[in-house]
């Protein structure tokens, strides 16, 4: 079992089970976007359980879509590979007929570090819903990031619930905000150049962020807490609440505004 058999695996899954969604949206429409928000998420996490079972039967696994007692069994806790899965992250995008800013997240954890990941965007715009068309970014060949900040920046946001610090780090820096929908999306923007810097503070889970960072980090991406703490995986409790990923040479300004602002905050 070699690095890059980790690493193609991650790719391979993300992608199948991204095109199985694309399968699932044309088949059951988006008249039930309820349904079909169930459906997405259930059979995207059947698969790549089964697929990892399979697999990789002596790993142990995190999924969004686990229950509750399976995220918590200990044995994932001293358990030395895990692979971290969300297996439809942005099921409201999903949801909504036209949106392709949802994705398919699978990551390895191993011995206290992200090891591998992969982020499938299936209905990458332009791709015209066609799986053959989507794009998928891993640590097998980590995209080339843009060589340089634009200005004026530009920071991926929540569509819904933009941090009001945010706004405010942006409005200070010159910055302007973009509304995109998964945190996979939100990441995969800042790799491919369409923003310069993602930033969240209303709280998130270990799934949302582990593919995506571990493609960010492996193209040479700033990725952690919002105060500049690392980015930690496979705890007890999942809860990740806050993330930074920027360019490297924007870093330093996101960190040192938001510091301000949080100084100044009573």
């Amino acid at each position: 079992m070699t690095m890059r058999d980790d690493h193609s695996l991650a790719g391979e899954l993300a992608t199948e089970a991204g095109e199985r969604l694309l399968e699932l949206r044309a088949r059951l429409g988006f008249e039930d976007g309820r349904a079909l928000k169930d459906a997405g998420d259930r059979a995207s996490h059947e698969f790549l359980m089964d697929a990892l079972r399979r697999l990789r039967p002596d790993d142990a696994v995190l999924s969004e879509e686990a229950t509750r007692e399976e995220r918590m069994d200990p044995r994932r806790l001293s358990a030395e590979r895990v692979w971290i899965v969300d297996p439809l992250d942005g099921t409201r995008e999903f949801s909504e007929e036209g949106r392709a800013d949802w994705a398919v997240h699978v990551a390895l954890w191993e011995r206290g570090a992200l090891r591998a990941g992969a982020v499938a965007l299936p209905a990458w715009p332009g791709s015209a819903q066609k799986p053959a068309q989507g794009r998928t970014l891993t640590t097998a060949a980590p995209p080339e990031l843009p060589e340089k900040v634009r200005e004026p920046f530009r920071i991926a946001v929540s569509r819904t619930r933009p941090p009001e610090f945010v706004r405010e780090l942006a409005a200070r820096h010159g910055g302007e905000l973009v509304p995109i929908g998964s945190a996979g999306a939100k990441i995969a923007a800042v790799l491919t150049g369409e923003v310069e810097a993602y930033v969240h503070a209303g709280g998130q889970y270990e799934w949302d962020s582990a593919a995506p960072v571990a493609v960010a980090v492996a193209a040479g991406a700033h990725a952690s807490r919002i105060d500049g703490s690392p980015l930690t995986y496979n705890q007890g409790d999942p809860w990740l609440p806050d993330i930074l990923v920027s360019l490297p040479d924007l870093a330093p300004t996101l960190l040192a505004g938001i510091r301000d602002l949080h100084r100044q905050t009573p």
